[in-house]
């Protein structure tokens, strides 16, 4: 019985997600992106902050009155895995398999998608809204979970471990506060749903992401110095910076194209019909959100201070995997976009991901 309710604790908490999305206020936006039936800018409804504190209400009721044990998605985190491995594959079979074709291979499709920008009453059930909020929300109760584990049965309890919970943490709150933001990036304007997004959102991000808390929860302290542990932090803020400030320049730019962001004045390149940002963050690489992401990334995988547990390199590794390929297909769409415009903006910022180097 506990193994059972182990592989179905995934389906419930994305039914808890759901139901508290859509039954809680919310904030409906127009993004950036065109619906490719009407050429309409999309309309979303989104209260993901509000839905991922409900949640940790709940997660903590249920510990408080003892119904479901603080430690449960620790001890369970195998069976959820698989749980939500077969959660996620059914998701991308359907979606992909229900609508035409788009001309690649069966194989192509299924991993990239067929629909860009599946919808459900103009935007009140957004897809990709719904899955980053999923995978968000979940990742946040795994890391919550690994953290009561390890304070109640780890002795010396490790601080560089609680670093790193309160990495993610921040890493989770950031990208909600941040919700409408993410309208405007790569996910939104260039990915369909398919097994990348949809498998990656229900399975991948809110089980593999904690993957150095996974390996290190049931670790004491190794006794590394406290101003490394800070330095680590340190770290995680640097790459925060980069991706975070990058990413609400460019909102900015997007949304109110004179607007200063800080103290930063736009720069832009132009033809006369379209705009490219061009100073700021983005004067200094064409995509050095990335190198933020990676960066923070690193910090997470050192925050515990067990280095020679390999299993924890396996979150970086992961991001160089991701951005390399990205940064070239981002490259390539937006020289289908922009054309020479873009290839202004290329001799201007030359470097790709890391200033100076790559």
């Amino acid at each position: 019985m506990k193994v059972f309710l182990g592989l179905v604790t995934p389906l419930v908490a994305y039914l808890l997600v759901t139901l508290l999305h859509v039954v809680l206020p919310a904030r409906r936006t127009k993004g950036y992106v065109r619906s490719e039936r009407t050429g309409e800018v999309l309309n979303y409804r989104l209260n993901g902050l509000l839905v991922l504190c409900a949640s940790l209400l709940a997660w903590f009721l249920l510990g408080y009155f003892d119904l479901v044990p603080y430690t449960w998605l620790y001890e369970m985190r195998w069976y959820g895995l698989i749980g939500a491995v077969a959660l996620g594959l059914a998701f991308s079979a359907v979606l992909v398999f229900r609508h035409p074709s788009t001309g690649r291979s069966v194989l192509a499709d299924f991993w990239f998608g067929r629909l860009k920008n599946p919808q459900l009453g103009d935007g009140f059930l957004d897809a990709k809204v719904w899955l980053y909020l999923v995978g968000a929300v979940v990742l946040q109760l795994n890391v919550l979970s690994f953290a009561a584990y390890h304070l109640q049965n780890v002795r010396p309890v490790n601080p560089g471990f609680l670093l790193g919970c309160a990495l993610l943490t921040w890493f989770c709150f950031d990208y909600l506060i941040f919700e409408q933001v993410h309208l405007w990036t790569y996910d939104f304007l260039a990915e369909r749903v398919g097994f990348k997004l949809g498998f990656g959102c229900l399975a991948f991000y809110p089980y593999f992401y904690s993957v150095s808390l996974w390996f290190t929860a049931d670790r004491p302290d190794p006794g590394r110095l406290a101003w490394l542990t800070g330095l680590f932090a340190v770290l995680f803020l640097g790459g925060w910076v980069l991706t975070r400030g990058a990413n609400l320049q460019k909102y900015r730019f997007r949304t109110q194209p004179s607007a200063r962001f800080l103290w930063i004045r736009p720069e832009a390149l132009t033809d006369g019909e379209r705009s490219l940002l061009a100073n700021g963050f983005w004067g200094r690489s064409r995509h050095i959100n990335y190198l933020g992401e990676i960066v923070q990334a690193v910090a997470i995988a050192l925050a515990p201070g067990l280095f020679g547990v390999w299993a924890v390199w396996l979150y970086p590794a992961y991001y160089v995997g991701l951005m390399l390929p990205r940064q070239a297909d981002d490259d390539r769409i937006c020289r289908e976009k922009y054309g020479p415009l873009w290839d202004r903006y290329c001799e201007k910022a030359k470097d790709r991901i890391i200033p100076y180097v790559y």
